[in-house]
């Protein structure tokens, strides 16, 4: 990575679960963090599906197929957008999104089939767990943990003020 002011950037991971309607709420922040600070902030998916999301693993795996395919974002914005749809519909509508997306639905499903992500969602879960995420989402930035699962209201606001101070930092 390249030390020049321009290049400067701050991570933020999103540990989520794509068939948590919080998480789908947290959308309206990522979209407002995006539009602040553009490329300067770097936002990682993490996943962590919850036990009591039947297909929460399943849109996981989805979800990094569709990163393969370069469609990642539009699609995780997609599937959160109907978390009560994948509720009920389970896998054919991850199939349906990413029908609709453009993308290689039939490699889609293969991609599910072979279980070709597991590792990574795998990881991240785990990962997750060793931090302290119990639920979602869950962002870390700086080593800073903030839980959005019980309330967002504020997490926003701490996000700006962390990235704003790192970014000072780098400059």
């Amino acid at each position: 990575m390249s030390d020049s002011s321009s290049a400067a950037t701050v991570v933020l991971d999103l540990w989520c679960d794509l068939q948590c309607p919080d998480c789908h709420q947290a959308l309206s922040d990522l979209h407002a963090l995006r539009a602040r600070y553009g490329d300067r902030l770097e936002v990682r998916l993490r996943h962590f599906p919850l036990e009591k999301n039947k297909h929460a693993y399943a849109a996981a795996q989805a979800a990094e197929e569709a990163f393969a395919q370069g469609q990642g974002w539009p699609y995780v914005e997609a599937v959160l957008a109907r978390t009560a749809g994948l509720a009920r519909a389970g896998e054919p509508l991850l199939l349906e999104v990413a029908g609709e997306l453009g993308m290689d639905a039939e490699e889609f499903d293969t991609a599910l089939i072979d279980g070709r992500h597991l590792l990574i969602v795998d990881a991240d879960q785990a990962e997750g767990k060793a931090i302290g995420v119990t639920g979602t989402p869950t962002y870390v930035i700086a080593d800073e943990r903030l839980d959005g699962g019980k309330s967002q209201e504020g997490l926003r606001a701490r996000i700006e003020e962390i990235a704003d101070g790192l970014l000072a930092g780098q400059g």
